[in-house]
C-alpha cells in the first residue's frame, strides 16, 4: 500500500541499505536478509532495488515492516540523491518525479484502499462464514511485539534464522529461550507456529559453514543443515520448549525444506522428544507436495512456502529478477502443487496453510481457500485487505476461482480466467 507520497531518495545504499535522517527510499542492488533488518521504519517510507526477484526474503520483510518495497527496477541508482519518487507497493509502479496531479491521485487511491480495509476486522472468513485464518509473519521479538497488538489471529512463520544471522557464534539456549519467550507472550492464547533454523543459500552462517557449494539453493540448507549439525536444532528445540512451557503458548513447530516421509518422522521425532505436542513440515520441495500423502502421515500440519515452491518448480532462482514472471505465485505449475498436496492434508486429516507471498495476494487468497488452505499467513500490514477479500465471497465461488486458475495457460490468463476478478468490491483491495 501507498505510504508517504511522495518520498526522496537517499544516498543509494549498498550493504547496510542505511537511510538518511527523514522520510526516504533507499535504491540501490538488492540486500541480504541480515541486512535488511538493518534500516529503520520511522526513517524508510519505501524502497527500490536494481535487481532481485518479487519473493525474496529482503521484498518480504520490507513488506513485513510496512515498508513499500518495488524490486528490479533497471537503472534505478543512476537516480540522483533528492530525486522525488512516489512508490506504490501493491501495483509495482514507481513514479520518477510525479506531477501534483499524479501525487494526488496516489494519495486519493491510498486513502480509498484505508477506507475499505477499516470495514473489516475479526477472524478471516468467507462471507457463507467458512473460516480461514489470518496469521502473521514475524522474524524477530520486536516484530511481534508489534504484530501482538493488531488483528491477526496468531503467527503463520517465525522466522527464527533471524537469531542465528550476521554473527559469529550461535546464540545461547538462555538467549534463545528469552526471545522465543518474547514472543510466546506477545501471542497470549493465539498459535505461534515456529520456523526451526533455515539457514544456508543466501542466508549463510559464519559458525556453521559447510564449505562450498556449487549451487548452494540446491545443497545443504534448512532441515539438510539440521541434519548436520544437529546440536543447533536441539538446543533451538530445548528453548522453545523451555519458553513454550513458561508462557502455556499455543507454540507449533516446523521443519524447512522437508522432501520425505524420512525427514519429516525424524523431525517429528526429535520435536516430540523435546516435549513440543505439535509438529509440522514446511511444503516447498515439489517432492514434498506430490508425495504430501505419505509426508504429512507423519506431522501434525504442513505449511506451504510459495515462494520456494515456486523456485523449485519452475527451476528460476528466486533471487534473479530476470526471472520473475516464471517466479509469479499465480503460476498454474505451482497452484497444481499447492492443490496436490491439499489433497494430501485431505486425505490424512492435516491441515494445509501457506506462508509464502502468495498469501498475501488478495485474489490468490481465494484461489487458494477453493484449493483447501485452512489458514494465510503474511506481513501483519497485508492481513486487513486479505480479510476483506475473503468477506465479500461464499466458500462456494472459491473452489470454481481455484479451478479456472489452474486450468489457465499461464500466471497472466489465471488472473483474468478468476470469475471474481471484475468484482467491484475487490477495487480497492486489490
Amino acid at each position: 500500500m501507498c505510504r508517504d507520497i511522495p518520498t526522496t531518495i537517499t544516498n543509494p545504499f549498498r550493504f547496510r541499505c542505511s537511510p538518511a535522517p527523514g522520510p526516504a527510499c533507499p535504491v540501490g542492488p538488492p540486500c541480504a536478509p541480515a541486512q535488511a533488518v538493518g534500516p529503520l521504519p520511522a526513517l524508510v517510507r519505501a524502497s527500490r532495488t536494481e535487481s532481485g526477484g518479487p519473493t525474496r526474503d529482503t521484498a518480504s520483510l520490507s513488506a513485513q515492516m510496512g515498508i513499500s518495497a518495488v524490486v528490479h527496477v533497471p537503472r534505478a541508482v543512476e537516480l540522483g540523491v533528492g530525486t522525488v519518487l512516489a512508490v506504490d507497493g501493491s501495483t509495482g509502479e514507481v513514479f520518477v518525479d510525479p506531477d501534483p496531479a499524479t501525487q494526488t491521485e496516489l494519495v486519493e487511491r491510498s486513502a480509498r484502499r484505508a477506507r475499505a480495509l477499516g470495514t473489516t476486522s475479526g477472524p478471516g472468513a468467507t462471507s457463507d462464514g467458512h473460516p480461514v485464518a489470518l496469521l502473521a509473519n514475524i522474524g524477530t521479538a520486536e516484530d511481534a511485539e508489534r504484530a501482538g497488538t493488531l488483528d491477526v489471529e496468531g503467527v503463520g512463520l517465525f522466522r527464527t534464522e533471524f537469531l542465528f544471522l550476521d554473527r559469529d557464534t550461535a546464540p545461547s539456549l538462555e538467549e534463545q529461550v528469552a526471545v522465543y519467550t518474547r514472543v510466546f507472550e506477545a501471542f497470549g492464547s493465539r498459535r505461534v507456529v515456529v520456523r526451526t533454523l533455515d539457514a544456508g543459500a543466501d542466508k549463510p552462517l559464519t559458525f556453521a559453514n559447510l564449505g562450498p557449494e556449487e549451487n548452494p539453493a540446491l545443497g545443504r540448507r534448512g532441515l539438510r543443515l539440521s541434519a548436520e549439525r544437529p546440536d543447533l536444532m536441539d538446543t533451538q528445540l530445548s528453548a522453545l520448549a523451555i519458553a513454550a512451557r513458561a508462557t502455556n503458548a499455543d507454540a507449533r513447530v516446523m521443519a524447512p525444506m522437508v522432501a520425505t516421509a524420512e525427514e519429516a518422522a525424524w523431525f517429528a521425532r526429535r520435536v516430540r522428544e523435546n516435549g513440543l505436542p505439535s509438529v509440522g513440515v514446511m511444503i516447498e520441495v515439489p517432492a514434498a507436495a506430490l508425495r504430501a500423502r505419505h509426508v504429512l502421515e507423519e506431522v501434525d500440519f504442513a505449511s506451504i512456502g510459495t515462494n520456494d515452491l515456486g523456485q523449485y518448480t519452475m527451476a528460476a532462482d528466486r533471487m534473479q529478477g530476470e526471472l520473475s514472471t516464471l517466479l509469479d505465485p499465480w503460476q498454474p505449475a505451482v497452484l497444481d502443487l499447492v492443490a496436490a498436496a491439499c489433497d494430501g492434508g485431505r486425505d490424512t486429516g492435516t491441515p494445509i496453510g501457506v506462508c509464502g507471498e502468495a498469501a498475501a495476494d488478495p485474489l490468490l487468497a481465494l484461489v487458494l481457500a477453493g484449493l483447501g488452505v485452512s489458514s494465510l499467513s503474511m506481513a501483519p500490514t497485508r492481513v486487513p485487505a486479505v480479510r476483506g477479500a475473503l468477506s465479500v465471497h461464499d466458500q462456494r465461488t472459491c473452489p470454481a476461482m481455484a479451478a479456472a486458475a489452474r486450468a489457465a495457460k499461464s500466471p497472466q490468463d489465471a488472473r483474468v480466467a478468476v470469475p471474481a476478478l471484475p468484482d467491484p468490491a475487490l477495487a480497492d483491495l486489490v
